[in-house]
């Protein structure tokens, strides 16, 4: 009996050191556990162009957040604890920004993600947030497959920017309506999806109002020589140059157009709307872009100044404005859910609302879009280095 009975005390304590090993692993064998709402820090994961032709706007967007997350951990954190903000740079790639997704979800386990800043980007990512049922809120991903592909709705997908049919509506109705201008030529990036919507949308408000289309030019990412392009285009003699592409391409386009004596306005999208338009301030100078918020809004004077003290001078970028309000989306949604875990903060997002720096956001539980964004134009004026404000218009 002696003997069993040892047989029987080392069967138990193996049985516990198997418990025991199990438990330190978390028994977690797929999904995300909640963004370590257990733990003493809550876990928000950011994803963005840190290197790459859209840079400014990913460094501008992180670097806010992490004022953001800072200044509200000295204030006491959220739900009684402080918040991590995770970042990793998707270089400005779909396939980088797929990896980037899964080692938020899958190693840092984060509670919600901030970003891309870019639609191709949001699309791609689409199918590791249901892996991992983790919510996504992008800032300025405005094609409509961020959202809803298909007639279907991607649950972790989220947005607080207007859509491209709106941005769209505001590009067509500015040129027509403001501008008086009959005649517009299109040059685009043939492969970005952001450049395709955009083109489509501008070019069904624009022609629906009685504008014609005189030249629709393409080119392909990555290409630096615009000339055969704005030939074509000076030869079909319109009067505006529709251009919804990025900023880097944005200022290359007016320097070879003005070589080639093409004085004409250009009209960006919020793609190019950027501080870094200054570094060619003579031949971007009396061009327009449209915009989530006005630059110049001595509402937003406090929030810039912040910025600029805690970052050496930087000047804010349209991206910043609305990290800020996404993080404000956020934190409603976590304090509404009562718990930073994701699915809790994915049914929140549709039960909140705030008020941020480009106005109210109420998300849609229809689509996942804000509700009722509008939109502004303004104009570059490289002289003195800054933004006029234009006009606002409303996308619905």
């Amino acid at each position: 009996m002696r003997k069993a009975g040892k047989k029987l005390l080392a069967v138990v304590l193996s049985l516990i050191m198997v418990i025991g090993l199990l438990s330190a692993c978390g028994g977690n064998s797929g999904g995300n556990s909640g963004g370590n709402s257990g733990g003493e820090k809550i876990k928000l994961g950011w994803m963005g162009s840190l290197t790459g032709e859209q840079a400014a706007y990913g460094i501008c967007e992180s670097q806010t957040l992490k004022m953001l997350v800072e200044e509200m951990n000295a204030a006491g954190g959220i739900l009684g604890k402080q918040i991590e903000l995770i970042p990793y740079d998707t270089k400005g790639d779909a396939q980088e920004a797929i990896n980037v997704a899964k080692r938020l979800c899958a190693q840092d386990k984060v509670c919600a993600i901030i970003g891309p800043n870019a639609s191709g980007q949001c699309i791609a990512i689409q199918s590791v947030l249901d892996e991992y049922k983790v919510p996504d809120l992008s800032t300025v991903a405005t094609n409509e497959k961020v959202t809803v592909q298909d007639g279907k709705l991607k649950e972790y997908n989220f947005r607080i920017c207007f859509l491209d049919p709106q941005q769209g509506k505001i590009a067509g109705s500015f040129v027509k309506d403001e501008l008086k201008f009959d005649k517009a030529a299109i040059l685009y990036d043939v492969n970005d999806d952001y450049a395709k919507g955009l083109k489509d949308n501008f070019i069904k408000v624009f022609t629906d109002k009685g504008g014609t289309i005189v030249s629709e030019q393409a080119y392909n990412g990555g290409d630096t020589d615009f000339t055969a392009q704005l030939t074509k285009i000076k030869e079909a003699n319109p009067q505006i140059i529709f251009t919804p592409i990025f900023y880097q391409d944005f200022i290359n386009i007016h320097k070879q157009a003005r070589t080639l004596g093409i004085t004409l306005p250009m009209l960006g999208g919020d793609g190019c709307a950027s501080q870094v338009l200054f570094d060619a301030a003579d031949a971007v100078d009396g061009s327009y872009v449209i915009n989530h918020v006005s630059l110049v809004d001595p509402a937003g004077d406090s929030f810039r100044q912040r910025y600029a003290e805690k970052y050496n001078g930087a000047k804010m970028e349209l991206n910043g404005y609305m990290a800020h309000d996404a993080f404000q989306l956020w934190v409603a949604a976590v304090n509404k859910a009562g718990k930073a875990e994701p699915d809790a903060i994915a049914k929140a997002y549709c039960e909140v609302e705030v008020t941020g720096m480009a106005g109210r956001i109420k998300i849609s539980p229809e689509d996942h879009n804000p509700v009722g964004k509008s939109g502004c134009v303004e104009q570059i004026d490289g002289k003195n280095k800054t933004y006029k404000f234009i006009t606002y218009i409303a996308a619905d």
